[in-house]
């Protein structure tokens, strides 16, 4: 049977994030992906491409969920961006109603090129709602900043201290996305599992145009799950 995976998350235009990512990565993994869609993300090439996000009406979202779960076991889902309070409740009723323990939380509070929240209302429904029910929770320097109430993170200590925090709000795994952010010759992520830490390090690949690495990497977690895989043996698959 080949393993069913979902995103609840929006839509990059330009398809190297959000929801194309993960279509994309879950094939690539061996699975058969689904997707529910949030916001629909255009970007503006005459300003700076700056980001708009409109979002889906949380009644359509509703219904998109009941088409994807009729009459199927997803192996595992993941989030990614989510537009409203309304949006992240949905989520936490969704996962717990339908026992889905193989939820990955990609907690999307910022785009690539921009630097404040993107829906600040939703960063505590996260934080209160979703944590503690993820297996993995997969943010980036700034999202684990905003979570573990650490601020700006700049070096691997600080990854390390912000894993722990957002361990204690209830996510079973922490992996944090150091990037390419941390250090200047390797990217690098930690992965936090309330006793032990597991650190990914990767030559950096230099890109000109390159996004969407965040919601790649947690729907290769993701696909992991929906294989059969612990988050340990998932995590080091992307290598």
């Amino acid at each position: 049977m080949i393993p069913l995976a979902l995103t609840i998350a929006g839509s990059d235009s330009s398809a190297g994030a959000g929801m194309q990512a993960d279509l994309k990565t879950f094939q690539e993994y061996g699975c058969y992906g689904f997707v529910a869609l949030t916001a629909i993300v255009t970007m503006d090439p005459d300003n700076n491409w700056a980001h708009d996000v409109l979002p889906i009406d949380e009644a359509v979202i509703k219904k998109q969920l009941k088409t994807i779960l009729a009459g199927r076991k997803i192996n595992a889902v993941k989030t990614g961006m989510l537009a409203s309070i309304d949006m992240v409740r949905l989520v936490h009723e969704t996962v717990v109603e339908n026992r889905m323990d193989n939820y990955v939380l990609d907690p999307v509070m910022v785009c690539k090129g921009e630097s404040d929240v993107l829906n600040p209302e939703c960063a505590v429904s996260i934080r209160d709602l979703l944590l503690p029910i993820s297996i993995v929770a997969t943010p980036n320097l700034f999202e684990a900043g905003v979570l573990s109430g650490l601020g700006k993170i700049t070096d691997t200590d600080g990854m390390k201290e912000a894993a722990v925090r957002i361990h204690k709000l209830g996510a079973k795994n922490v992996i944090v996305k150091g990037g390419a952010a941390v250090n200047e010759e390797s990217a690098l992520d930690i992965l936090y599992d309330g006793e032990n830490f597991e650190v990914l390090v990767e030559s950096k690949s230099h890109h000109s145009y390159n996004h969407g690495a965040g919601c790649t990497f947690s729907a290769a977690i993701t696909a992991g799950l929906a294989a059969g895989l612990s988050v340990s043996e998932g995590f080091w698959k992307t290598k």
